[in-house]
């Protein structure tokens, strides 16, 4: 084994860490939309999530909405607990000005 062998396989090895990399970071970027498109479309879903708030390590609040009903549903320690049934927020149209 000659010294450009050696070159050869250390320059190998980085290139093959490199792409593993930008493998990485391009899914973890773009990964979520990709994958959404591999689904089912929105419109024909019932359960939609609206928003999640961590709260600590341990637990977390979702807001989901299924049909024209949202639930706000408290995660963690083992348990799920629904704390709050609430309607769902209606988006205020834009005022025309006359």
């Amino acid at each position: 084994m000659n010294f450009v062998e050696i070159i050869r396989m250390v320059a190998a090895l980085a290139v093959t860490l490199g792409l593993v990399g930008l493998a990485a970071v391009v899914m973890r970027r773009f990964g979520p939309e990709a994958m959404s498109r591999f689904q089912m479309s929105r419109k024909d879903r019932r359960l939609t999530l609206v928003e999640t708030l961590v709260l600590d390590p341990a637990r977390r609040l979702v807001l989901v909405r299924l049909d024209n009903e949202e639930r706000l549903i408290l995660l963690g320690e083992g348990r799920t607990l629904e704390t709050l049934k609430a309607a769902p927020r209606r988006r205020k149209s834009p005022e025309t000005v006359a």
